[in-house]
């Protein structure tokens, strides 16, 4: 095995291989999967002098624990969180060194839900469709970390960058959603979407890299149909039976049979991947471009 790799000792809940994803594949029913925070993850990589598409760690909520075999350059961002090396404190939001042999350990999330791990060199698992992704849906890629697991990682192309702290957004105290209505509005009775663009929802305890799930008040439909499965896009409101909005995510269905009220702005999803359960939500609706 090469000195090149990482030797997982703590996978955290949920910690997965993240890159740019592998868009265009929505057709043989692939979803585009990749980092849901894909600023904080271009970030970190510029940060250790990776190329854009070198794959992270994307951590949820407690983080991880790695020990790299080779000495390597770590940043880590995305949420707030503690980050040490064998112990002692290292820093968030700016490159530093690991030795091998060393414990990289990424602690829970402060604020915020996923954390983004970079290493010089980039995660080096094997590609499937162009992407390096794990995409919980589909099942490609590589699984979600587990303790022992060992990945490779490649070989450094540039320098760390020379900087002390990188400035990067805090997560939503509140999140706000611009929203283009449609296609399926019309499914939806004029209260339900005066509602829906008004209210305060919640963010659920439920959602994952598929959806950002709502909790709050139920939308009403105009009509009670069946609606045959249609192709489902990056940011797509879908409202289920029990009428509480679902924003899909990265790992989300290509084709979907529930109703689709409204279409998120790609420059506001970020935000929902850094949204904790509680999270106050707000649906503005936008004009057309």
């Amino acid at each position: 095995m090469s000195d090149r790799s990482l030797a997982v000792v703590r996978p955290g809940a949920l910690t997965t291989v993240q890159d740019l994803g592998r868009p265009g594949h929505a057709h043989l029913g692939v979803p585009r999967s990749g980092a849901l925070d894909a600023p904080a993850a271009a970030l970190v990589n510029r940060l250790v002098g990776n190329q854009p598409a070198a794959a992270v760690l994307e951590t949820t909520l407690d983080g991880c624990a790695v020990r790299p075999r080779a000495t390597v350059t770590v940043a880590v961002g995305g949420a707030p969180c503690p980050v040490s090396v064998d112990g002692r404190p290292a820093p968030w939001g700016a490159p530093f060194r690991v030795p091998g042999g060393a414990l990289l350990d990424i602690g829970a999330a402060r604020s915020g839900v996923r954390a983004y791990v970079a290493v010089s060199g980039g995660v080096a698992v094997e590609s499937v469709l162009g992407s390096r992704s794990t995409d919980l849906l589909s099942g490609l890629g590589p699984p979600p970390l587990t303790a022992g697991a060992v990945l490779p990682l490649g070989r450094p192309v540039g320098a760390p960058a020379r900087v002390d702290l990188v400035p990067q957004p805090a997560p939503p105290a509140e999140l706000v959603l611009r929203v283009t209505l449609g296609p399926r509005e019309d499914w939806f009775t004029a209260r339900a979407v005066r509602t829906f663009t008004t209210r305060v929802y919640r963010v659920s305890s439920a959602s994952n890299r598929i959806g950002l799930r709502t909790e709050g008040p139920a939308l009403e439909r105009a009509l009670s149909g069946e609606l045959p499965s249609e192709g489902m896009v990056l940011g797509a409101v879908q409202v289920p039976p029990d009428g509480h909005p679902v924003v899909f995510l990265a790992d989300h269905p290509t084709t979907g049979g529930y109703p689709v009220l409204a279409v998120v702005r790609p420059a506001d999803l970020p935000a929902a991947a850094q949204a904790a359960p509680g999270t106050p939500v707000r649906f503005v609706a936008v004009r057309h471009r």
